[in-house]
């Protein structure tokens, strides 16, 4: 029988951002642990924002389990939280009534700033740096600094080991700002690995002196770029069907759900959502092939290949939460009646 060491990872009650949660417990076990092999795990929502002092009792469910490189034995649990019963979900529990579906596929780009003595890494003491434009995907000192990209691959390897499905990395727009991507099949899927990712890049910055910073408009109204986390998407009978007319309805139904959309997409959006610097305004919907100051980009293969294939909605910002993005963007998706515009073409 091997020690392992257990981190229960989950999301508290703050709105409207929740923040992650864990802590560890140590189980035997012969190999390392299934999913089922798991028990349930109270802990004092009194201190999250999910119960009251007087009655404090909630309950961690795991809900997937991944290895942890950084530890020897190491286990990293992601959970649902739950009231005392162990059954019934806690109402801060995003994931447990979302809608899922293993045939649609997410991509997710999430977009942060490292964040240093109050400003974006590699900010001088007063003012800002030179403007953005070499920043991007940029490589030298003078555009990444000396720390950034230690951390960034450090996080790759970190996922990887872990089994997260991470699609890549890049530094973006503007200084101290940089992106990483995950895929995943299905809803909760790839939300889970997206809550992974950032759990372990905030606890890797721990040992740099660094912080992360989610939010969508860290630098205000500036012409600073703002960050967002564009969500990629398809299911099974767009990228096998698919046709002219099943998109524009589509497309309509996303139009007719902006409201429900921009509900979910983060907090804050209207700040980064402008019109301006390639976003679409946050109260109008659009959609354009490959236009990256539209809603909806609609790639130039999607079009090629008889509008079948994914499409990308840039309106989901750094801050919001994967779980609930992917729902309404299922949700919406579901509308649309794919018989009758099979049938049509």
């Amino acid at each position: 029988m091997t020690k392992y060491k257990l981190e229960y990872i989950w999301l508290d009650g703050y709105t409207p951002v929740p923040n992650l949660r864990g802590k560890t417990q140590i189980k035997e076990f012969e190999s390392f642990p299934t999913l089922e092999q798991l028990p349930l795990w109270g802990f004092d929502g009194s201190s999250t924002m999910q119960a009251e002092g007087r009655s404090s009792d909630c309950v961690l469910k795991p809900v997937a389990v991944y290895p942890d490189p950084a530890r020897t034995n190491g286990a990293l649990v992601m959970c649902e939280v739950m009231m005392p019963d162990g059954v019934t979900p806690h109402s801060t529990n995003a994931r447990a009534t979302i809608l899922d579906d293993e045939g649609a596929w997410f991509g997710f780009e999430q977009e942060y700033f490292f964040y240093k003595d109050g400003r974006p890494l590699g900010f001088p003491e007063h003012g800002y740096p030179a403007p953005q434009g070499p920043y991007y995907t940029g490589v030298g000192y003078s555009n990444v600094g000396d720390v950034a990209r230690e951390i960034v691959e450090e996080h790759l390897d970190l996922c990887l080991a872990a089994g997260i499905n991470h699609e890549g990395i890049n530094a973006e727009v503007a200084k101290g700002q940089w992106e990483f991507q995950i895929f995943g099949k299905g809803s909760k899927k790839a939300a889970d690995e997206v809550w992974m990712a950032r759990y372990l890049l905030l606890r890797l910055t721990e040992k740099y002196g660094v912080d992360i910073e989610f939010h969508c408009k860290p630098l205000g109204d500036t012409d600073w770029n703002g960050s967002g986390m564009h969500c990629n998407f398809s299911t099974e009978y767009m990228r096998t069907v698919g046709g002219k007319e099943y998109f524009e309805a589509l497309m309509a139904q996303f139009d007719k759900n902006l409201d429900a959309h921009i509900a979910v997409y983060g907090p804050d959006n209207h700040m980064r959502l402008t019109g301006k610097h390639e976003t679409a305004p946050w109260n109008k919907f659009s959609y354009g092939v490959a236009d990256r100051g539209a809603s909806i980009r609609v790639p130039h293969s999607f079009i090629k290949n008889d509008y079948k294939g994914y499409l990308e909605d840039r309106r989901p910002n750094s801050q919001g939460d994967p779980y609930q993005i992917a729902s309404q963007v299922l949700k919406t998706i579901s509308e649309v009646p794919t018989e009758k515009a099979a049938a049509a073409a």
